[in-house]
C-alpha cells in the first residue's frame, strides 16, 4: 500500500536497523508538504530502502513504527495484533474467574506505540498517546470486541490527558462501543472498585498486582503503613495478609473515600484499617517513631520529563529518608519509582543515600518492577518504568 513518504538524513537509519521503534526529528531529512498529524507513513533510508511504516507527528519523535517492511496498517493489522496480545496474557495465565483486571496493550511492548489498552471484566479502557492511535479508536474498538474469549463488550475512550498538547485534537472521554455494566473487577480473588470514568490513568494500577500480591506475604502480623494509597491496593492485600492494622494516606480525600470503599468491599466492617486524607511529607514528618513495621511508598511520577530528574531524584530520597527514619527496627520497606525518566540506577542511588542518611542497617530483599502484562520490548528498553526494593531496616 502507498503511505507518504518520509526520508531519513543519511546514517540515521541505524537504531531502526536495531528495531528501536521511534524515529526522531533530527533523524528526517524529508518530510511531504501534505501530511498531517496521525497519518500512516512509509519511512526510507536515503538511498531509498524502505525501513517500515507507522503514525507520524509533530515533535520530538516524529514516527513511531507500527510494522517492519511494507504493511498495510488496516483493521486486520489490529486484529492480528490484539489477538497475539490476548493470546499471550492467556498463556501467562492472567486471565481467571479469579482475575479479570489486566493489561491487555502495553504500547510498545505489544508492537502498538502509543496505545494503552487495560481491561476490567467486560470493559475495554483505550488511552492513545499519539494522534495516529486517536484517529484509529474505532478500528481499535470494534477489533477489541471481536476478540475470542476476551468478552469485551464496552470499550471506554479515555484520552483527555494522554494526547499531546500541539495537535489540538481535544479529545472526549466516552464509550465507543456499549455503555457502564458494573465498575468491579477482581484481582487475585479481591474486588476492587474502579474509577475510569474520573480515576487517575486507567483507574486503577494493575502494574502492582505481582507486587501486591508479594506484600501480602510479608503483611502477617506487621502494622502496615500504605502511603500514596490512591485505590487501596496495598491495604486490601495486607489485610488479606494478616496485617494487623493499616493506615492508608493519600492526600486526595476523593482518593480515600475509594480506599474506604474497596477495604469496605473485602473486610466489611474490619477494625484494622483507617484512611487519613493528608500530605505524605507532613504526615511522615509527625508520625512517631516505630508506629509502623511494614511501610510502602508508591508515589506517582516525581519525573514525567527529563527536565524535572534532578527534582525528581530529590524528591525519592527525602521521602525515602523520612520512612527510613520512622520505620520500626526489624522493619520491611516497599519503595518504588514510576517515573520513566528516572534509571534503575538512579532510583538505587536515590535510596542508597537515604539510608545512609538515617544510618539505619538496610539490606535489599527484593527488587521489583512491572508485570508480565506490562512487557517491555526488547529493543525499547525506556518501556522498563516501574522500579522497585523491598528492604529490611535494622
Amino acid at each position: 500500500m502507498e503511505y507518504p513518504r518520509i526520508t531519513l538524513r543519511r546514517g540515521k537509519e541505524q537504531s531502526l536497523e536495531r528495531f528501536h521503534p521511534w524515529v526522531f526529528s533530527g533523524a528526517v531529512a524529508d518530510t511531504p508538504d501534505t501530511i498531517e498529524e496521525g497519518d500512516i507513513v512509509a519511512v526510507y533510508t536515503s538511498d531509498g530502502r524502505m525501513i517500515g511504516v507507522g503514525h507520524y507527528q509533530i515533535g520530538s519523535i516524529t514516527v513511531r513504527i507500527l510494522a517492519w517492511g511494507d504493511k498495510a496498517i488496516d483493521e486486520a493489522f489490529f486484529s492480528d495484533r490484539l489477538n497475539e496480545a490476548f493470546r499471550m496474557r492467556q498463556a501467562l495465565g492472567l486471565i481467571r474467574d479469579d482475575n479479570n483486571a489486566y493489561r491487555l496493550v502495553h504500547g510498545e511492548g505489544d508492537f502498538l506505540p502509543g496505545l494503552i489498552v487495560d481491561i476490567y471484566g467486560d470493559t475495554a479502557v483505550l488511552q492513545a498517546h499519539s494522534p495516529g492511535m486517536h484517529f484509529m479508536r474505532d478500528t481499535i474498538a470494534r477489533a477489541l470486541t471481536a476478540l475470542p474469549e476476551a468478552g469485551i463488550a464496552n470499550v471506554y475512550y479515555k484520552s483527555e490527558t494522554t494526547l499531546p498538547y500541539k495537535a489540538h485534537l481535544d479529545p472526549q472521554n466516552e464509550y465507543i462501543i456499549g455503555a457502564f455494566s458494573t465498575n468491579v473487577a477482581i484481582e487475585n480473588g479481591l474486588h476492587f472498585n474502579i474509577d475510569w470514568l474520573k480515576g487517575q490513568k486507567t483507574g486503577f494500577f494493575v502494574d502492582q498486582r505481582d507486587n501486591r500480591a508479594l506484600l501480602e506475604k510479608y503483611a502477617n502480623g506487621r502494622r502496615v503503613l500504605n502511603m500514596f494509597c490512591y485505590t487501596g491496593g496495598f491495604s486490601v492485600y495486607a489485610m488479606r495478609g494478616g496485617a494487623t492494622m493499616v493506615h492508608s494516606v493519600d492526600s486526595s480525600a476523593k482518593a480515600v473515600t475509594l480506599t474506604e470503599a474497596n477495604v469496605e468491599l473485602n473486610f466489611p466492617g474490619d477494625s484494622r484499617h483507617k484512611a487519613i486524607a493528608q500530605d505524605a511529607f507532613n504526615y511522615l514528618a509527625e508520625m512517631e517513631h516505630g508506629t509502623f513495621d511494614l511501610i510502602i511508598l508508591d508515589p506517582p511520577a516525581f519525573a514525567k520529563h527529563r527536565s524535572a530528574l534532578k527534582n525528581a531524584l530529590t524528591g525519592y530520597r527525602r521521602l525515602n529518608a523520612a520512612a527510613f527514619s520512622k520505620i520500626a527496627s526489624g522493619g520491611i520497606l516497599f519503595t518504588f519509582s514510576c517515573s520513566q525518566a528516572v534509571s534503575r540506577e538512579q532510583f538505587r542511588l536515590a535510596v542508597f543515600s537515604a539510608a545512609a542518611q538515617s544510618g539505619r542497617k538496610v539490606r535489599i530483599l527484593h527488587q521489583l518492577t512491572q508485570p508480565a502484562d506490562h512487557p517491555v520490548n526488547i529493543y525499547h528498553p525506556e518501556g522498563e518504568y516501574l522500579k522497585g526494593l523491598i528492604l529490611y531496616v535494622e
